[in-house]
C-alpha cells in the first residue's frame, strides 16, 4: 500500500474469505483517504460493501487490518490500521480483523487524517512462480512478453565504509555466489570466518544487503528476499536497486552477476603507472610512499575503505620493487583447507596482495610467518603431503604432526628428504607453487614479501 507517508504491506488471512473478497473487490483499486484518526486507529473510507455486521467489542493488536462499519451500517465501511492494542467496537462481523501489516510499519503511527492511500498492488512471490525459466544457455529460444533478469545492481550505504568494503571484497569478482538461499534470504559465504565490524542498525527490508558481524557465519553476506525487523548481528550495508528479481529467483550454487555502486577502489596489485591512472580516472589525488618508479608495485593503501577514499578524495599507496611481489598457484585441488588458511592469514581473500615477513634463512630454504594471526584455525591436519620429492619453488604449511604448524616455507633447490619449512614430509602440507621463486635469493630475515595470486 503506498501512502503520502510511506508505503508499507500487508499480509491478509487466507482463512478470512469473505473479507478477502470484500477486499478484493471493493477497495484494492481505490483511493482511500482517512477519514478519522484516533491514538488506536486510522480508518480509510468510507465505500458501501455487503460486510456482515455486528456490535460487540473485540480486542485488537498493533497493526491489526480490520473491516469496520460506520454506524454498524456496511453501506459505510471503513478500513483500519490498528496502532495500539485495545478494546473496541468498530462494527465489523467477529471483530472484522482480516490482515497484518507486516512491512513499513513504522509508516502506521504516521497516519492521520486527511492522509491518503494512493495505490495499492499486490506482491508476487516471484520464488513460486510457476512459469519460469533459470538458465545459463544464452541459445534458449526468447518469447514476447518474456521478462528477462540478468544481473543485480547493489548501492552500497556510505555510513557503513567497513562492511561496505567487505562486501566489495567478497564480489569483487563480480559474482554474488549463493551459497545458501530461503524465503527470506540468499547468503554468499566466500568471506564467510573473516571478521566485520557492526556498523548499522536498521530494518532488513526487502533487497537489503547486510553483513552478519557475530556468532556463526560471522563475515557471511546476506540479501533479504522479504521483509524482515533489524538485527544486532546484521550489520546493513546496502540494497538491491536492480534485479531484485533475480534474488528471489536464485537457489542454492547459483552465481548471480553483480554491479555495485559505488566499484571498489583498489590499487593493490597495480604498478605505478597503473595507479596513477586509475587515480585519475576515479578523479583522486594520489600519494606515493615507498618506491615511486614507475614499475613499482602497489602492496598497501592509506584509506582502506572505498568509501573513506571516496570521501576523502584522496589515497595514499606503498611501492614496492617488483622483486618482492611473488606469484603464486594454488592446489586447490589438493590442499583446500590449507589453502583456506594462507588465504585468511594474508587477507588475499578480500584483496588481491598479502604480506608475508621473512621470519628465517638457511641453505636453500626461506621461511615465512604470516602477519596477521589467523582466527578459527585451531588445527591444520596433514594435507597434500609429498612422498618423493619436494619441486623448488613450492610452498608448503607445517601441519600440526610438528609443534612449529602454521610455518610457511619454500625452497629454492629440489629435495627428496625434508618439506619446505624443512619438516619432514609427513608434516608438511604442499599448497602451491611460486612462479617466480628465484625472486627470494636476495631476501634476508626481517624482509617483508607480498604475495599475489594467479590462475
Amino acid at each position: 500500500l503506498f501512502t503520502n507517508k510511506g508505503e508499507f504491506k500487508i499480509e491478509v488471512d487466507s482463512e478470512k474469505s469473505e473479507l478477502i473478497n470484500i477486499w478484493l473487490t471493493h477497495f484494492t483499486d481505490s483511493n482511500l483517504q482517512a477519514h478519522w484518526a484516533t491514538p488506536d486507529v486510522t480508518a480509510f473510507g468510507p465505500i458501501s460493501t455487503d460486510i456482515k455486521t455486528d456490535r460487540d467489542t473485540y480486542e485488537y493488536q498493533r497493526y491489526d487490518v480490520i473491516f469496520g462499519a460506520g454506524g454498524y451500517d456496511a453501506k459505510n465501511t471503513y478500513l483500519l490500521f490498528a496502532k495500539d492494542r485495545h478494546n473496541a467496537s468498530y462494527g465489523g462481523y467477529n471483530g472484522g480483523i482480516f490482515g497484518r501489516v507486516i512491512s513499513g510499519k513504522n509508516n502506521i503511527a504516521k497516519l492521520d487524517q486527511g492522509d491518503s492511500i494512493d495505490r495499492i498492488e499486490p506482491v508476487i512471490k516471484w520464488e513460486t512462480l510457476t512459469d519460469k525459466v533459470i538458465t545459463t544457455d544464452l541459445d534458449l529460444l526468447l518469447e514476447d512478453g518474456m521478462k528477462i533478469f540478468s544481473y543485480i545492481s547493489v548501492d552500497l550505504r556510505e555510513d557503513s565504509p567497513q562492511g561496505a568494503e567487505h562486501f566489495l571484497g567478497a564480489v569483487r569478482k563480480g559474482l554474488f555466489n549463493a551459497s545458501d538461499s530461503s524465503s527470506s534470504y540468499i547468503v554468499d559465504d566466500v568471506l564467510k570466518g573473516e571478521i566485520c565490524p557492526f556498523e548499522s542498525l536498521d530494518s532488513r527490508s526487502e533487497g537489503t544487503v547486510a553483513i552478519r558481524t557475530k556468532g556463526i557465519g560471522t563475515g557471511r553476506a546476506f540479501i533479504s528476499k522479504e521483509d524482515r525487523t533489524s538485527s544486532a548481528v546484521h550489520s546493513i550495508i546496502g540494497n538491491v536497486t536492480k534485479g531484485l528479481e533475480l534474488v528471489k529467483l536464485a537457489e542454492n550454487t547459483h552465481k548471480l552477476e553483480i554491479r555495485v555502486n559505488p566499484q571498489q577502489v583498489m590499487f593493490l596489485g597495480l604498478n605505478i603507472d597503473e595507479a596513477k591512472a586509475k587515480a585519475q580516472e576515479r578523479g583522486l589525488a594520489i600519494e606515493i610512499d615507498g618506491d615511486s618508479s614507475d614499475q613499482a608495485m602497489i602492496v598497501e593503501q592509506d584509506p582502506k575503505t572505498t568509501m573513506e577514499i571516496l570521501k576523502n578524495k584522496k589515497v595514499s599507496v606503498l611501492g614496492i620493487p617488483p622483486d618482492l611481489l611473488l606469484h603464486i598457484k594454488f592446489y586447490y585441488d589438493k590442499a583446500p583447507i590449507t589453502i583456506e588458511y594462507l588465504r585468511h592469514a594474508l587477507k588475499l581473500k578480500e584483496r588481491p596482495v598479502g604480506p608475508l615477513s621473512v621470519f628465517f634463512t638457511y641453505e636453500n630454504t626461506i621461511l615465512f610467518k604470516t602477519i596477521k594471526r589467523a582466527e578459527g584455525y585451531k588445527e591444520l591436519m596433514p594435507e597434500n603431503t609429498p612422498s618423493d620429492k619436494v619441486i623448488a619453488g613450492e610452498m608448503g604449511v607445517t601441519n600440526q604432526a610438528s609443534r612449529q604448524y602454521g610455518i610457511i616455507g619454500i625452497k629454492n633447490e629440489d629435495d627428496e628428504r625434508y618439506g619446505p619449512t624443512g619438516e619432514k614430509f609427513h608434516s608438511t602440507n604442499i599448497i602451491g607453487r611460486v612462479i617466480d621463486a628465484e625472486k627470494l635469493k636476495s631476501v634476508t630475515q626481517g624482509d617483508i614479501i607480498y604475495i599475489t595470486e594467479v590462475d
